[in-house]
């Protein structure tokens, strides 16, 4: 007696799916550590660091509030998008990435959803940030909050291609306790909690090397007046290769092991 096993049938977009997408967003939302490290210390540190300064305007004429607030907004979606990408350091410490070889999910389906969730939480980061600066009296023209909060979730996308490179480089028990000091270095140095006008030109020019340079430069610009250059641009385009290329080499190497 003969028996047939029919083919193996591929799932539409590797596995890609609503379902699978909505599962992993939920379990990342169920971690309450990294719900405070994305959603409440950006929205604290509003209220500790940009109250105190209402009243006071940029050279524009612009509430310097808001140029604080865009910035935490694009600090908390950057912890939040690296976060959600460095999951996968867990996953891998748990073999749940031997068992996903098993099935008929592809690594790229597996790659987009963790960026995509990881997306989610920087789009939830930049809203709690942009309501607790509207609450509290942050007032800009319609425009430069959607241009704003666009740049600051777009851009952040550079951080889920961080998280991944370094969810495929660290272990997992020493991953968000090396990425936490990292990610304040770059926010700091990047422009996000001083001016960068206000540091030493040296600082000034590092700062222009730094994965958070482009994406804070772009995101306050509607709010500054400022024109975009290709600078900022490149930044943030030269930035995300690196990474996602850095995570796409980690990922071949460590799925040749399973």
């Amino acid at each position: 007696m003969t028996t047939y096993l029919g083919e193996r049938r591929t799932p539409r977009f590797g596995g890609l799916n609503p379902t699978y997408l909505s599962l992993e967003i939920r379990r990342t939302l169920r971690n309450r550590r990294t719900l405070f490290f994305i959603l409440i210390m950006p929205a604290a540190f509003f209220l500790l660091f940009g109250l105190p300064q209402k009243g006071q305007s940029l050279d524009n004429g612009r509430p310097v509030t808001a140029y604080i607030m865009i910035s935490l907004a694009v600090y908390g979606a950057m912890v939040a998008t690296t976060s959600g990408g460095a999951m996968v350091a867990v996953e891998r410490a748990q073999g749940w990435s031997r068992q996903l070889r098993l099935t008929p999910l592809k690594p790229v389906a597996y790659i987009a959803t963790k960026v995509l969730s990881a997306l989610v939480l920087g789009l939830a980061a930049v809203v709690v940030e942009f309501v607790v600066g509207a609450a509290s009296g942050v007032r800009m023209p319609v425009h430069m909050w959607v241009l704003a909060g666009l740049a600051a979730w777009v851009g952040s996308l550079v951080f889920a291609a961080f998280g991944l490179f370094i969810g495929y480089l660290v272990p997992a028990e020493n991953v968000m306790q090396f990425l936490g000091p990292i990610l304040a270095i770059l926010a700091m140095f990047g422009g996000l909690f001083v001016p960068l006008e206000v540091l030493p030109h040296a600082f000034q020019e590092i700062a222009k090397w730094t994965p958070v340079y482009g994406i804070g430069t772009i995101a306050r610009s509607p709010l500054t007046g400022e024109t975009v250059t290709m600078t900022e641009v490149m930044n943030v385009i030269a930035w995300t290769l690196v990474f996602g290329l850095g995570a796409a080499r980690l990922f071949r190497r460590d799925t040749a092991r399973v």
